[in-house]
């Protein structure tokens, strides 16, 4: 691999995950806004009303940063993966096309009349606008998703003469069966976000003493529907996910799991350090045949291990996608726990008086974000050495024409300038919060 394609790999890997902060929290507020505000329209009640005016000022921030991170990402497609653009714009094309004219026109015209119009559009109005804001952002998360499930498991195309390839059915593109799973579980993991951003801001209010009734009303909201959310993003979505990488994505689903040798009743091993150079899981804590089980529906059925695959095809960084993936899941499992409790403590009336468990959802608000994070990277390691898979490996993807001081040198302007912005991010939020859901205490 050359330094130039390592840079161009790097850079495109900062911009993506940093941008991915904020559309997660969106499509997550999202959700919760139109909670409330339905809520609010069926009880004729201004509490819910207003609680959700406050959430849209939170992801109204979230949607500025999103915006302004994400442009460069567009742009890195013509600059530095231009012989990929090449070869797949012809079908990437047209989802990317449809994110930016469909959905970010769709989520930011109605952002608009939500922040704005409440007079003019009336209860009902104000309603609708909450919703399609709602759409427009699970649109644009589906077009996206769509384009990278194609990237994972390329399907309804045409190849040309020169090696480009073009869209041969729009819909076998939208009905790509690595689409619905991969969607799913990414809204799930988003709506999550959302859930633990309202519930630790609702427990610091309850500790802080200050906006109490808002305070429960975040919780509550964000235990009812987070519950769910966690349970569904680990079956069926997170199962389906897995199961396909398995079938599709064989030596990708070894790596994940540390699955170095073929197994016949395969182990689920919980934690364990792979060792590159033995081949084999250190210190394995393992659970017998469930992994077969949970693949293949057997308890003895096979699992095919890295030793079946030639090395070349091997992710190329086995140990890090091995513990994303399991950071990924286990934090997964950590998430279903504590809403579960969390779920229990609100059913029994005890939720809002155990500083305890407010404490705990005060301090996971970053844990959704590393989840994610984790998970996208399992995405993205996973398919390599390949940017399509199965088609167009990510050495034969890079610009030719771009040098690695040219890289360099654009990737630390990137780092330095979302450095700015994540400061000023934060700033503002943390003013929002600050000034909370109304102006006086309750």
């Amino acid at each position: 691999m050359n330094s130039a394609l390592t840079i161009d790999r790097w850079q495109f890997a900062f911009t993506n995950t940093f941008h991915y902060l904020f559309p997660q929290l969106t499509m997550g507020l999202a959700l919760l806004i139109v909670v409330l505000k339905t809520i609010g329209l069926r009880r004729a009640d201004e509490h819910y009303n207003k609680a959700a005016r406050f959430w849209a000022k939170i992801f109204a921030v979230n949607f500025a940063m999103g915006v302004v991170t994400g442009i460069p990402m567009e742009f890195q497609f013509g600059t530095n993966w231009s012989r990929f653009s090449a070869t797949a714009g012809g079908v990437i094309g047209h989802t990317l096309a449809m994110e930016g004219v469909f959905s970010f026109f769709l989520e930011s015209t109605f952002l608009g009349l939500f922040l704005f119009g409440e007079k003019r559009l009336g209860v009902r109005g104000h309603w609708f606008a909450a919703f399609m804001v709602f759409a427009g952002s699970w649109l644009s998360g589906f077009l996206i998703v769509a384009t990278n499930a194609w990237m994972q498991h390329p399907v309804a195309f045409e190849r040309a003469a020169d090696g480009s390839m073009s869209l041969a059915s729009f819909w076998g593109l939208l009905g790509n069966p690595w689409l619905g799973w991969q969607y799913a579980h990414t809204m799930l993991g988003a709506v999550l976000t959302g859930c633990f951003a309202m519930a630790s801001i609702g427990a610091y209010y309850l500790l802080h003493g200050s906006h109490a009734e808002f305070g429960r009303t975040f919780v509550r909201i964000a235990v009812i529907v987070g519950l769910p959310a966690a349970l569904l993003a680990a079956f069926p979505t997170g199962d389906g996910q897995a199961k396909m990488v398995a079938q599709h994505q064989p030596v990708t689903f070894a790596a994940m799991e540390g699955a170095f040798q073929t197994e016949h009743g395969a182990s689920l091993v919980l934690v364990g350090q792979p060792d590159m150079e033995q081949r084999r899981l250190d210190n394995p804590i393992a659970i017998p045949r469930v992994l077969s089980f949970l693949t293949h529906n057997r308890w003895t059925a096979e699992v095919k291990g890295l030793e079946e695959f030639p090395e070349t095809e091997w992710p190329d960084n086995v140990p890090l996608l091995y513990f994303a993936y399991h950071v990924m899941a286990g934090l997964g499992t950590l998430f279903i726990a504590v809403m579960g409790v969390a779920a229990w403590l609100l059913w029994r009336g005890r939720l809002f008086r155990s500083r305890w468990m407010l404490w705990v959802l005060l301090l996971l608000l970053p844990f959704p974000y590393i989840a994610n994070t984790a998970g996208w990277m399992t995405a993205e390691m996973g398919r390599q050495p390949w940017v399509i898979h199965g088609l167009m490996r990510t050495s034969e993807a890079s610009s030719p024409n771009v040098s690695t001081g040219n890289g360099l040198f654009t990737l630390i302007g990137f780092m330095g300038m979302y450095a700015l912005l994540g400061i000023l991010f934060l700033f503002l939020v943390i003013r929002d919060i600050d000034r909370g859901p109304e102006p006086a205490s309750d």
